[in-house]
């Protein structure tokens, strides 16, 4: 099987979800409503007919490509032997004017973004709707738009039962169902075409056609469409806006601004969980094996991730973080994993999806990761270093943040003569590793640090 190469894709986020656009405006992989749900186009790692949502200009070639600046927001430049027109794609952050009711959420903007330690509840409807937006504006002569469409749940191996309906609008719109899963796509009509939908669209210049496709629970009614203009706007504030709080140097601006930019795309926006990738299944190397799950929170990586943004200035994401990681750990470090959840939870169940193809026909396809029981002994010296650094950048221990360190150095402590699996999760027989001898060390000598220089010895137990 030939596939796009990896780095041809861009990458699209809401912070609660994301998605894969090739050069050619092919989204060959998006899950939704979160980085972790079952993906809906799935041909990145299998066949056009897995799910996929091409859009392109006919007859045209690609002659720019970049995000909007400072932003996720992504435009793409096509020329045709008739005219030029630019490509506007992204998921929308915030309602886009949606009505209450219609999974917007919170209308005026009260809702925390992400839950801090111990609250029970959010304000609106979290994940019941999630957008992505393409856009199309001729900016001379004349261009045909060309789509196909193929919506498959569950990676790819269901087929939804599709139709036209009314929103809650009154609007016609393109609706698939299967199980709990809802697609609503609104913009210009497309047509069945077997079991994939087709559209052509001419546009002059000026004129502009947009499409947004809508996840939503198939049990609740068909949502309205989002003001597409009023969403861009608010996404490239909410995206500049965030960025604006950073500080870079200026000859590193740009990839050092991109870079922490990925970051905040893969933060869950209301957890504060932080997942390694937005992909499933790419391979160490192409045809082989290693080709793992990778959406989900690795304390390791999300530990480093959080020394970058705070050595940017980033003090909140920081201490969204922690928070999500109380909550994992919870009051039960004896039993700490290496990796959970955005939301937390502990059970990642790995199997095998022996109907796709894979990546580069690299098999075996795996959702899950069975390397979430493993002991990796550097894991709690990450941890234990990045939260030192949030202290010396302000950010004040809470009521549990201190006490969960201390079990974290006797979780430590117990394990010290423990052989583990590494930093690449070996899944033979366990070995000492030097990194992970040398974590060790890091994690007594935080804690030490905490003591001598911040007086944090005097700390009660978790659940003293």
């Amino acid at each position: 099987m030939t596939s796009v190469p990896i780095e041809d894709h861009a990458l699209l986020s809401d912070q609660r979800a994301s998605a894969l656009v090739t050069r050619e405006g092919d989204i060959d992989w998006l899950c939704l409503p979160r980085f972790d749900s079952a993906a809906l186009f799935c041909s990145l790692l299998g066949e056009d007919e897995h799910g996929h949502w091409s859009l392109r200009i006919a007859d045209g070639e690609v002659v720019s490509r970049r995000y909007l600046p400072g932003t996720m927001v992504l435009e793409t430049v096509w020329r045709s032997p008739t005219g030029t027109a630019a490509v506007t794609e992204l998921m929308p952050i915030g309602d886009g004017g949606r009505p209450r009711g219609q999974g917007g959420e919170d209308p005026a903007g009260t809702a925390p973004t992400a839950l801090p330690f111990g609250a029970t509840s959010l304000v609106g409807d979290v994940d019941d709707q999630a957008d992505l937006v393409r856009s199309v504006t001729c900016l001379e002569g004349e261009v045909h738009v060309v789509q196909q469409l193929a919506i498959r749940f569950d990676y790819g191996q269901t087929v939804p039962w599709v139709r036209r309906g009314d929103d809650a609008g009154g609007d016609k719109v393109l609706i698939a169902v299967a199980g709990g899963d809802g697609i609503a796509l609104h913009g210009p009509a497309l047509t069945a075409h077997g079991r994939m939908h087709r559209g052509e669209h001419r546009l002059r210049a000026d004129e502009t056609a947009a499409w947004v496709l809508t996840w939503f629970p198939s049990w609740q009614g068909v949502p309205g469409a989002v003001d597409v203009e009023d969403v861009l706007q608010r996404t490239v504030a909410e995206w500049t806006g965030w960025l604006g709080q950073i500080r870079v140097r200026e000859e590193y601006s740009q990839p050092v601004a991109r870079s922490l930019l990925v970051l905040r795309a893969l933060t869950h926006r209301r957890t504060g969980g932080i997942i390694a990738a937005a992909t499933t299944s790419l391979p160490e190397d192409i045809g082989g094996v290693r080709n793992w799950d990778y959406r989900f929170c690795w304390l390791r990586d999300a530990a480093l991730s959080l020394e970058a943004l705070l050595a940017h200035g980033h003090v909140d994401a920081a201490s969204t973080w922690r928070d999500w990681l109380l909550r994992a750990i919870a009051g039960d470090p004896e039993r700490l994993q290496i990796m959970y959840s955005i939301t937390g939870d502990r059970n990642l169940p790995e199997r095998e999806l022996a109907h796709l193809p894979g990546y580069a026909d690299s098999v075996p396809v795996r959702v899950g990761n069975g390397a979430a029981d493993q002991y990796q002994a550097d894991v709690v010296g990450e941890v234990m270093i990045a939260l030192g650094a949030m202290r010396e950048a302000g950010l004040e221990e809470s009521e549990w943040s201190w006490p969960l360190q201390r079990a974290l150095v006797r979780y430590t402590e117990a394990r010290i003569d423990q052989p583990d699996q590494g930093i690449w999760e070996m899944r033979g027989d366990p070995a000492f590793f030097t990194h992970g001898r040398v974590m060790v060390w890091a994690t007594f000598d935080r804690a030490v640090h905490a003591v001598e220089r911040h007086g944090l010895g005097h700390v009660s137990k978790v659940g003293g």
